[in-house]
């Protein structure tokens, strides 16, 4: 995104008082990927555009330490849009902020630095990385009785109901805020429902997803019902994934396109893949990072559980979705692992850095067969033959896997690699003290 200048300060303030806005949220994210706010009224707009807004960073999830808590939110001026859901009398409207230090020095433990950083060493190299999110979602009568409401299947057209009429207006406000939505449809467990983001800059798309989790949280709430990403809330039921579409560019040029392959796939795509595929359990923490992630990621609910590539078969990790003839700018990579309920600026983060490590290796282009089959149907012995891993098995497994990796610790910054997993290792020893109902249900009647 271009930088703030006066112009856009001063576009900022015009429209805000045109438009009779009376309160600003300024929105940031922290480590786990909550959205954080402050709110200012319209006249303290001027001045926190211009010196941003102060607060007390050692009460955000691993910001920082109390001895270093100062902080200020720097509102992001090309973010600037009115909130469709709050009423247009004194409205409201929102900015996405970065985090700087209190001598104006970046953060390094703001999600939104992390990405940007991770992004200019793409740009670097001459890159520009191109990311399209397919969010999938579940609606439940409230978040203590998850009672879906309908009982509709993969693209189905149900009767009009709440859930459709909810789909509907969570991309008009979508719309309204600018934010670009290519596709949306049921998805195959009852009540679950995907929105698909225009392809565009990571950097957009992480400030549009933030956006859209809101969004849909917000509509549902005002029909009196309850939106979440869990990745897996319902048990026998497809958990909610969060297919991530992959593409470089070089100006106009889709770099991962090869009318020569007989997959389309560049020697450039197939580097990217490759560092994908090489560092994939070391990331997963990032892309699933909570316990009940690893929940969605086992074997029969088309959530890919092998470190696997191919063109059409859906199980694997990553595919090569088919493009019309003459879209190559359409080109792309869909790896299928993540879950709508990560911090998408680390993730983003991640999988750039995973395939810029693949792209800049010295090595000679190794790349694993594409599986023809479904590999999930192989026995351990036959998988182990051809060399094929699996992902982290639950959040502890992943958490191992992510350590050592120096992968990670770079495309993290220290700060936010240390704060993250020390985080995660404080869930993961949670959930294992914690005693459940399976567990009374089985052992009680038994022991």
């Amino acid at each position: 995104m271009p930088s703030s200048t006066l112009k856009d300060k001063e576009y900022v303030l015009k429209t805000a008082r045109d438009l009779g806005v009376k309160f600003i949220r300024l929105w940031f994210t922290d480590i786990l990927g909550a959205l954080k706010n402050v709110a200012i009224t319209i006249e303290e707009l001027e001045e926190a555009l211009e010196e941003g807004v102060g607060f007390d960073g050692s009460a955000v999830d691993g910001f920082t330490r109390a001895d270093e808590s100062d902080m200020i939110a720097m509102p992001d001026p090309n973010t600037f849009a009115i909130l469709p859901w709050r009423p247009k009398e004194n409205a409201v409207a929102r900015m996405i902020c970065d985090i700087v230090k209190p001598g104006g020095q970046p953060f390094e433990g703001d999600p939104r630095f992390i990405l940007k950083k991770n992004l200019k060493e793409a740009a670097a190299l001459g890159y520009t990385f191109y990311v399209g999110p397919e969010l999938e979602h579940f609606y439940f009568k409230s978040a203590e009785d998850p009672t879906p409401l309908d009982s509709g299947g993969y693209f189905d057209l149900t009767p009009l109901d709440l859930a459709t009429d909810l789909r509907r207006e969570t991309i008009l406000a979508m719309e309204e805020l600018g934010v670009g939505v290519q596709f949306s449809h049921h998805e195959a467990a009852p009540s679950q429902h995907e929105i698909d983001f225009r392809y565009a800059d990571a950097l957009t798309v992480a400030d549009n997803l933030m956006t859209y989790r809101l969004v849909v949280k917000e509509i549902a709430l005002k029909h009196g019902v309850y939106a979440t990403f869990m990745p897996k809330p319902l048990q026998g039921q497809n958990g909610s994934g969060m297919h991530v579409n992959i593409s470089l560019f070089q100006g106009e040029k889709n770099l991962f396109f090869d009318r020569s392959d007989k997959r389309g796939l560049s020697d450039t795509g197939k580097r990217f893949l490759s560092g994908i595929l090489r560092h994939v359990r070391e990331f997963t923490v990032v892309t699933n990072q909570w316990v009940n992630s690893y929940k969605r990621l086992i074997p029969g609910y088309e959530a890919p559980v092998y470190v696997t590539w191919a063109m059409t078969n859906r199980s694997d990790l990553v595919r090569i979705p088919q493009t019309k003839p003459g879209k190559e700018s359409d080109f792309r990579l869909e790896l299928r692992s993540p879950d709508p309920a990560c911090n998408p600026y680390l993730a983003f983060s991640v999988i750039l850095a995973a395939g810029l490590d693949g792209l800049k290796s010295k090595e000679p282009l190794t790349l694993q067969p594409a599986a023809e089959t479904n590999v999930a149907r192989f026995t351990d012995e036959e998988r182990r033959k051809l060399g094929i891993q699996s992902l982290p098995r639950d959040l502890g497994e992943a958490i191992a896997a992510a350590e050592g990796s120096k992968l990670l610790r770079k495309a993290l910054g220290e700060h936010i690699f240390t704060s993250f997993l020390q985080n995660k290792r404080i869930e993961w020893e949670r959930y294992r003290a914690a005693v459940t109902d399976f567990e009374r249900k089985i052992y009680l009647p038994l022991l």
